[in-house]
């Protein structure tokens, strides 16, 4: 069966929070990753959001879109809120990844 993922990226300050659906996470950070090296027009690369904080996994594609729209309404407050339950250092996942290493 296929995952599904939500995820929230950042910048290395961590001012900045972007959330995306996929259904292959880690290559969809290396995208975003190349994206920002590129300097190509996107809003991950204008704000160097590359680096994973937090991220959900869904077997419905469905779901998974239903939750993206419900977390981009949520006001930074809230996001912060979600990503502080699940990763209360804000360290970078994908540092603990050896694809990323």
């Amino acid at each position: 069966m296929k995952t599904y993922y939500v995820y929230i990226i950042t910048n290395k300050n961590k001012t900045v929070l972007y959330i995306g659906f996929t259904n292959d996470l880690i290559i969809r950070l290396f995208q975003h990753k190349e994206a920002c090296i590129n300097h190509t027009e996107t809003f991950t690369a204008n704000y160097q959001c590359h680096h994973l904080l937090y991220f959900e996994e869904f077997e419905n594609p469905l779901e998974g879109i239903e939750r993206e729209k419900q977390l981009k309404k949520w006001n930074r407050k809230k996001k912060e809120w979600l990503i502080e339950k699940e990763n209360p250092t804000r360290k970078f996942l994908e540092q603990e990844w050896e694809e990323f290493n």
